[in-house]
């Protein structure tokens, strides 16, 4: 297989394209330098192309290997052909080289096996030849008693035995019967017990077509198979199937039709039936899982990258009930300025005193924005602090954060180290505050698995979805840069090249030897050598430092050039004082021919432009800033019709759930989405979307809000 020539047709990218980037990536360069950095090289490959590219190159590779394995084994029992050999190289999936391979890999005792060792094998070929025809005079040849032959009937059941389990190994015979089962066939999910009511009662007596049947169904059905709620099975089009067998192992003059067409039914019910089941399931979970965990990572990079509310000293409020509301408050930088507890949610209901403990903070602290977690008693806490901001007489408005993962955190061994001295609701409450100041900050500390943005993520493979969350995670962190001199260990390990010991390392440096003053500086760190210096550099930010494109995106090894650029367009000593270069792209007239003359590429030149005009500019500016509230609306306010804005919380295959102000999020299903068809939520809105919405039902008894955005 031409592993180069299938990743340039998969991907629709060019040889050159394909063969540098394997060279970048076989050279130990990470995604996200490669896309940022080596454009030139990649034809502006994108980060999430990259990854895709990776994945599959990485897939590939594998093949290849197995393909070697099974070639060599196939070739040390004396057995392999040239066209056997050819089919192995042409081979473009796994299953099709296991089907190839299954008549030759070692197989423990079968009653096939037992068969040959009976001596049957020879009467197995003259029932397969179709032209004996008296073959239970033939059969009576074979009867010996020291073999455990006794009869006639033993001597023919063991041939079939032979026979049933040759065919079930023949692989164009194998592949084809599970597309045909796939294309005709059906999943049927009944219930274990029907008295017994579960979450799964849609799937009681339940059957879908296996080719059409979505990928969030598979995955609550697997989990109902799981939990012993539902029994599971593929209901194949046997007839079809067995006439198709027939043709195609059976000749119309055969003189052993009658023993071929039980050996068929046998192989099939057997043998074939349940690998095939077996194979279709394991394919159709996979391919769930794959959707599931694109959802997943969409989700997960537009939570990530929710523009931050900079510049406010905050007021986090973790809501409970028994145990009191844990207050904190931090100032801009995230840093904790006081803590307390007060109870104004039943069953204590202190609201009053309440009130005037957390008066005296937002007034001592400069209080002007409050986050309450979206737990358990957030809608009276909600209720509580509406009421209290109005007896307040300037403007302080609250959000409604989700607190997903926050209580993982707050129990984790970095919250301990960050908090010794605090229990975890303080801790939660911190983190609560610091998901408002910089989301993406806060939130690299948490599994990304324990956010709750994405479905079914427990029934996926774990190490698969912790190395592509830990990709969406890493993509973000280096599209929005770190400032050096203030991010955590938990951020900077997320940065390019940088593993958690460097990070660690960082930190420890900084908090010895002081602030970073350049890049340059970096260098000194244990650990930083100048291989992860060439990946992290770029996508480390230090202001105010020696050097102004410290805090750029420009990458050190085309400081040079951007120095070059700074004097061709004329900018004065005073300009680079102020480090304002606003304009720069309009003193260019010729792109490419600056490129040349500066010994540059025309995609480093562009980027190096952008970073010069608006320095250290964020990407998360241009996302939906969140909704601030100052007045609470309950469940019981809701009328159909009602027109709202909400904010998309979390987005599945079959809608988008949105924040529009109540503790329980409405569901926009699909249907309801666009007055066009759509496939899929991600289509038309992502998570932190501001939307409108009007209000199609309102269920207080199983607390469920429909909404549509069509309007």
């Amino acid at each position: 297989m031409d592993i180069v020539q299938v990743l340039q047709e998969e991907l629709k990218i060019k040889k050159g394209q394909v063969e540098n980037t394997i060279k970048l990536i076989q050279e130990g360069n990470t995604i996200p330098f490669i896309a940022r950095y080596r454009k030139e090289l990649t034809g502006g490959l994108n980060d999430e192309v990259l990854r895709q590219f990776g994945e599959r190159f990485a897939y590939l590779q594998n093949l290849e290997a197995r393909k070697e394995q099974v070639t060599k084994s196939i070739e040390e029992q004396g057995k392999m052909t040239e066209e056997l050999k050819a089919a192995i190289e042409k081979a473009t999936t796994a299953t099709e080289v296991e089907d190839l391979y299954l008549p030759y890999r070692p197989k423990k005792r079968t009653r096939a096996t037992i068969a040959k060792e009976k001596g049957l094998e020879e009467l197995a070929r003259a029932i397969r030849n179709q032209k004996e025809k008296h073959i239970e005079a033939l059969a009576e040849s074979f009867i010996a008693e020291e073999k455990g032959v006794s009869t006639v009937e033993e001597a023919l059941a063991g041939a079939k035995d032979i026979l049933a389990e040759e065919i079930s190994d023949e692989a164009s015979l194998r592949g084809a019967i599970r597309k045909f089962t796939f294309q005709k066939g059906l999943l049927v999910s009944k219930a274990k017990d029907e008295k017994e009511k579960t979450v799964y009662d849609m799937y009681y007596d339940y059957s879908e077509k296996l080719s059409t049947i979505p990928g969030h169904r598979i995955l609550a059905i697997n989990r109902g198979e799981k939990e012993k709620a539902l029994s599971v099975k593929i209901e194949a089009p046997i007839d079809e199937i067995l006439t198709y067998m027939d043709k195609k192992v059976i000749y119309k003059e055969s003189t052993t039709r009658a023993l071929l067409e039980e050996v068929l039914q046998d192989s099939y019910k057997r043998l074939i039936a349940p690998a095939v089941e077996r194979d279709i399931r394991s394919e159709l979970s996979e391919k769930a899982e794959e959707g599931a965990l694109e959802v997943f990572k969409k989700n997960l990079y537009q939570l990530l990258m929710q523009a931050p509310i900079k510049g406010h000293n905050v007021m986090g409020v973790d809501p409970a009930y028994r145990t009191g509301c844990k207050i904190a408050v931090v100032d801009s930088t995230g840093k904790k300025l006081a803590k307390t507890v007060v109870f104004p949610t039943p069953p204590q209901n202190k609201t009053e005193e309440a009130k005037e403990t957390l008066k005296k903070l937002i007034e001592g602290y400069n209080v002007d924005l409050l986050s309450i977690g979206n737990g358990t008693a957030s809608r009276e806490t909600e209720k509580f602090v509406a009421e209290m901001l109005k007896e307040i007489p300037r403007p302080i408005h609250y959000v409604i954060v989700n607190e997903a993962g926050a209580s993982v955190y707050s129990a984790s061994k970095l919250a301990t180290e960050e908090f010794p001295h605090d229990d975890v609701g303080v801790r939660s409450a911190v983190s609560i505050a610091r998901r408002l100041q910089d989301p993406l900050a806060e939130l690299v500390k948490i599994d990304p698995k324990a956010i709750g943005v994405g479905q079914y993520q427990h029934d996926m493979n774990q190490k698969r979805l912790e190395e592509s969350l830990g990709g969406v995670v890493e993509g973000a962190v280096n599209e929005v840069g770190v400032d050096i001199n203030t991010a955590s260990a938990s951020l900077l390990q997320y940065v390019a090249g940088i593993k958690k010991t460097v990070s660690q390392n960082i930190v420890a440096y900084r908090e010895e030897v002081g602030k970073f003053s350049s890049r340059a500086e970096i260098k000194k760190v244990k650990g930083l050598g100048p291989k992860v210096f060439e990946q992290c550099a770029g996508f480390l930010r230090i202001t105010d430092g020696k050097n102004f494109l410290d805090a750029t995106g420009v990458h050190p090894e085309s400081y040079e050039v951007a120095k070059s650029l700074i004097e061709k367009c004329g900018y004065t000593k005073e300009d680079l004082k102020k480090r304002q270069f606003t304009g720069i792209s309009q003193k260019i007239d010729d792109v490419e021919k600056l490129a040349k003359e500066l010994d540059t590429g025309v995609p480093t030149l562009q980027d190096i432009i952008k970073e010069l005009e608006k320095p250290g500019r964020d990407p998360r500016e241009d996302m939906p800033k969140p909704i601030l509230h100052s007045e609470v609306l309950e469940m019981k306010d809701l009328k159909v019709g009602m027109k709202l804005k909400g904010t998309v919380r979390n987005i599945v295959d079959f809608g988008a759930f949105v924040d529009i102000g109540v503790h329980q999020d409405g569901l926009v299903h699909l249907s309801q989405m666009s007055h066009k068809f759509i496939k899929h939520p991600l289509e038309v809105v992502k998570v932190g979307d501001i939307v409108e919405v009007s209000i199609l039902s309102v269920d207080m008894e199983k607390n469920k809000i429909a909404l549509s955005m069509k309007q």
